[in-house]
């Protein structure tokens, strides 16, 4: 979410458009054609999750090399290079897959536009003025406050259970995220987030019609994907959100706007059955409890 924010930005002031082509931005790049639909995709494509281009995190290659290789810093055209010269999984717009390897190719944009690193870029423009102070980057093995998750022992990301070794160092190096997700953060600060996110404080009011206009996702019953957004139909109405997911962590935090309330919940295990049930209906009855409960929070706990 923080980089779509960045990329819709862009788009208020006239440096990036929606149905811009990828290749006006990477075309030099001498392996961008390899890239499935590269001559087809635009930043439309990249942000909904309807590109064709497949998930570069879950090719065993992949994962079987980052185990292998816990100190490496992945470069964005490292990752990339586990989805070149592949079939695409559909054509451009013609069906729905989400994949970090679009938002990888994002970041790729973006920074080729301002010639500035994402994560400088978030860090002056959202996280510093929203006083976000416990939200980071995760970019490298050591992340400070980081509590112990749970993978569950089949665990493709460095084989083990439990992702922090006994020094505190994660068992992989969480950087090679980056654009895909790339921030280790703290629920409180995921609903504030959330809040100014969606009620036009992050980014322009004029913007958000553009970044709640989704498209059908195959996530749930109805649900459907914006520009770097889930949209849901709930209990308590519409939700605007995301979901998060790491070795060792879930994440889901949404702002509901006929309740005028966001909430965030993180728990530290990947293994979504061992909850007993989805954390997004935890998510639903805490927001439905604080809209109905009499000075439960204030505007600071939104």
């Amino acid at each position: 979410t923080y980089f779509a924010a960045l990329a819709l930005q862009l788009m208020g002031e006239d440096r990036l458009g929606l149905d811009d082509p990828v290749s006006q931005y990477l075309g030099d790049l001498p392996w961008y054609f390899r890239i499935p639909n590269a001559e087809k995709i635009t930043v439309r494509h990249l942000m909904t999750h309807t590109s064709g281009v497949m998930r570069y995190e879950f090719k065993e290659a992949f994962t079987e090399d980052l185990t292998a290789q816990p100190d490496k810093v992945w470069e964005p055209e490292d990752l990339l290079f586990y989805v070149l010269d592949e079939a695409p999984s559909f054509s451009p717009g013609e069906g729905w897959e989400y994949s970090d390897t679009n938002f990888i190719i994002l970041g790729m944009v973006m920074e080729a536009i301002t010639g500035e690193a994402c994560y400088d870029l978030i860090q002056v423009r959202f996280l510093d003025p929203l006083g976000l102070e416990n939200t980071v980057p995760s970019s490298s093995r050591s992340i400070p406050g980081l509590i112990q998750g749970y993978a569950g022992p089949g665990n493709p990301f460095g084989g083990t259970d439990e992702v922090l070794l006994s020094d505190g160092r994660f068992v992989i190096n969480p950087q090679f995220e980056w654009a895909g997700g790339g921030f280790a953060s703290t629920a409180g600060d995921l609903a504030r987030w959330a809040r100014a996110l969606f009620t036009g404080e992050a980014v322009s009011p004029d913007l958000l019609p553009r970044m709640l206009d989704g498209v059908p996702a195959g996530l749930g019953p109805g649900s459907r994907y914006g520009l770097g957004v889930i949209l849901n139909e709930t209990p308590a109405g519409p939700s605007q959100g995301h979901s998060g997911f790491f070795p060792g962590y879930l994440t889901e935090m949404a702002y509901f706007p006929d309740l005028d309330v966001a909430v965030a919940i993180q728990v530290n295990t990947s293994v979504g059955r061992a909850l007993g049930r989805s954390p997004f209906s935890v998510l639903v009855e805490l927001a439905r409890a604080a809209a109905t409960t009499p000075g439960a929070m204030d505007a600071d706990d939104h």
